[in-house]
């Protein structure tokens, strides 16, 4: 271990559990590797971020990104397997998405996609948001490159909580953080602002990216792009429907208090017409409720065979929800017999579950986490001037206690 340490610069904890492979992330402080899991041989993401380079504010809200993301468990959320915390690095190991991610996939489709897709994908997002909210988890960075595509199921998932935050229902938050095309007026501004209305402002920018290929609020320059938001001028095609156009014009209202809810949108005409594509059969393993005792034996026998862990410790740490070797082992195992089972179950065309079936019926539970899209772990709370923020493609944001002042890139 001591020879793999020193040949690729990773810790002793990490090595012999994760084989790391190619680079597919890079920002500031971490990148992100794929990885296989040495055990299950399964492909993970695993996001390493130096804590060296980290300043006291980056670190802490590096810990919050952890927090927000063992908290929300969600079929259209990055899984978030384990933490391995070394003296020097933070390794997250990540889902891995399989088909890159949405801001790519919108580059694919000149002129935006058809509704009938665009609204499937844009549904799951804003469930993953609603979800996140309930829990009053604000994610603060809603992008299309912070959506990453899972395809053999059919579904989105929201990845990079790394400016996401707790909130409390009422009381507004004031750090402001994120990227300038992205991001609702109030931030741009430095005001304080209501968390959930950021976020609803953003996935206003992304449905209309979706259906018309490019960001509604996109000049030459900086400046031009930031009067454009502040005055909310946007042109939307004629070809958009008119109850897209509706919706859109809803989520992007300049006044918070005059923007529309996400129950406002869950049950938008829109979003709840007839020819909505239905969603894959099974949706993601989330919690351990959702696992039949056979399928659990049949794991955990494979572990202690493995000498992963006794039962009595692999049990323990599922328990406890833990975020170890022992509890990533175990959902991988456990993702991995759901796959065969969903497989012969499209194979067999049999649409009633089976006595050995997998999952059990259950919601999922306020408790868990693909190409994680990196950018700087900075944030720019009100009062320390001129730090700079995340950024989209060509766009660089500094944030001051005045508001913004955009630059060129």
């Amino acid at each position: 271990m001591a020879a793999r340490k020193s040949k690729h610069g990773y810790d002793g904890k990490i090595a012999g559990l994760y084989d790391l492979e190619d680079t597919i992330g890079r920002g500031h402080f971490a990148v992100v590797k794929l990885a296989r899991h040495v055990f299950t041989g399964e492909k993970v993401a695993v996001k390493v971020i130096d804590k060296t380079k980290l300043d006291e504010v980056s670190r802490s809200h590096l810990f919050q990104e952890v927090r927000c993301m063992k908290l929300v468990q969600h079929p259209n959320v990055v899984r978030l397997y384990e933490v391995i915390d070394t003296q020097t690095k933070l390794y997250l190991i990540l889902e891995l998405g399989d088909g890159g991610d949405m801001y790519d996939y919108i580059m694919r489709h000149n002129g935006g996609l058809d509704e009938k897709v665009a609204k499937r994908y844009f549904r799951q997002i804003v469930e993953a948001i609603s979800y996140c909210h309930k829990l009053h988890v604000v994610h603060r960075d809603l992008k299309p490159e912070n959506v990453v595509f899972f395809e053999k199921v059919g579904l989105v998932k929201l990845t990079d909580f790394g400016f996401s935050n707790m909130f409390a229902p009422g009381k507004k938050l004031e750090t402001s953080c994120g990227s300038l095309a992205y991001s609702a007026p109030e931030i741009l501004l430095g005001d304080s602002y209501d968390a959930p209305a950021v976020d609803v402002w953003s996935l206003g920018v992304i449905l209309f990216m979706l259906v018309v290929g490019e960001p509604p609020f996109q000049e030459a320059n900086d400046s031009e792009t930031l009067t454009m938001i502040m005055d909310c001028r946007y042109h939307v095609p004629p070809q958009i429907s008119k109850d897209c156009k509706d919706l859109i014009g809803k989520m992007l209202q300049r006044e918070p208090s005059k923007r529309a809810t996400l129950s406002t949108i869950i049950a938008h005409p829109w979003l709840n017409d007839r020819d909505l594509t239905p969603m894959a059969t099974f949706l993601p393993l989330i919690t351990k409720e959702m696992i039949s005792d056979e399928d659990q034996s049949y794991v955990v026998q494979k572990m202690v065979e493995g000498k992963i862990a006794t039962r009595e410790e692999i049990l323990q740490s599922i328990e406890k929800n833990c975020y170890n070797h022992i509890t990533a082992t175990y959902y991988l195992l456990i993702e991995r017999r759901l796959r065969k089972h969903q497989q012969h179950e499209h194979h067999t065309q049999n649409q009633q579950p089976s006595s050995g079936s997998l999952r059990k019926q259950s919601t999922p539970s306020p408790s868990r986490s693909a190409k994680p899209h990196l950018e700087p772990l900075m944030l720019s709370p009100r009062g320390d001037a001129f730090k700079t923020c995340r950024r989209p493609p060509a766009v660089t944001v500094v944030c001051s206690p005045d508001g913004v002042l955009p630059r060129a890139a």
